[in-house]
């Protein structure tokens, strides 16, 4: 189910849909009764840094008292497994490279705190109802489906990897680099970046794991390794055979200079480890479906 204000019905490949928004209990009750549900994917949040900042009721709104809609209906169905798409913005600025999931939660952006609260509301259902669950804390989302069917297609775009793509291939098109004077090697920003595919084998493993009796835990997703928005340039310059045109700006509220996540825990307990883990194969991916689909969905 989707509300389809950032999501795209052409992307729905297989299965029943239902249009509606998550903390809609009337509706989302109305689902459980139509369909059994074993376990639930939650995944409608909102999750630009930027505009959490300007508008935080926004964020507020539908990532905490919406997803507490969510958990309420799941209740009452006596659904109680929960795949829940966190983010490593909970940590906020980092003490310690890699960040493990023991780091100390500090968000420093109210996208980061609406995360962090909805995991806290988990836990209380969780003592409450008997909810167990499983938290994915992603690091930097990146690629499309190696297939070519499905991609990226964000309004506005705000994703580094797609907004480099668009400035090395589309006339006039041109990057803006958030902030140069970070403590890092190059100036820029440093982001740890899974491809989605490798996200959705941690979601599927994550469901096995709750299927089969595991008890409720919080997993980083990341490949463990940083790159900049300039190393980030340079390898979508590459891969499109043309230069990433670009200007400098200013930094952005609520960005650490530095996120790199250590995914060992999932590892050891899930099994998952990233198989597309190069840069080059993130890219590759990202440019194909910005090729063959210049107009997204075109819904």
């Amino acid at each position: 189910m989707d509300n389809l204000v950032c999501g795209h019905k052409k992307a729905v490949t297989g299965g029943a849909f239902a249009e509606g928004d998550v903390g809609d209990e009337r509706f989302m009750d109305d689902v459980f009764s139509r369909w059994k549900a074993d376990i639930v994917f939650h995944f409608a949040g909102y999750t630009y840094v930027g505009e959490s900042v300007k508008d935080p009721a926004k964020y507020y709104r539908n990532n905490v008292a919406g997803g507490l809609g969510l958990l309420s209906s799941m209740a009452r169905a006596g659904v109680k497994s929960l795949v829940f798409s966190s983010t490593c913005a909970v940590y906020g600025v980092p003490t310690q490279i890699p960040i493990s999931e023991t780091h100390p939660t500090n968000p420093i952006n109210p996208y980061g705190m609406s995360k962090l609260m909805f995991e806290r509301v988990m836990a209380d259902f969780g003592v409450a109802h008997g909810l167990r669950y499983v938290i994915l804390r992603y690091f930097n989302a990146a690629g499309a489906d190696p297939s070519g069917v499905l991609g990226e297609d964000h309004d506005p775009e705000t994703h580094l990897i797609p907004l480099a793509i668009d400035a090395a291939i589309k006339p006039g098109g041109e990057l803006t680099i958030f902030g140069t004077d970070y403590p890092t090697d190059d100036g820029t920003c440093v982001r740890d970046y899974i491809h989605v595919n490798d996200l959705v084998d941690a979601h599927l493993l994550a469901a096995d794991y709750l299927g089969s009796g595991g008890a409720s835990e919080i997993f980083n997703l990341g490949n463990g390794a940083g790159r900049s928005v300039r190393e980030i340039m340079e390898a979508v310059g590459a891969v499109a055979g043309k230069p990433v045109r670009f200007r400098e700006g200013t930094r952005r509220e609520g960005d650490p200079p530095r996120l790199v996540g250590s995914s060992k825990k999932a590892d050891t307990i899930l099994g998952w480890r990233p198989k597309l883990a190069s840069l080059e194969e993130m890219v590759n991916s990202a440019l194909r479906w910005r090729v063959e689909h210049p107009d997204g969905y075109g819904e």
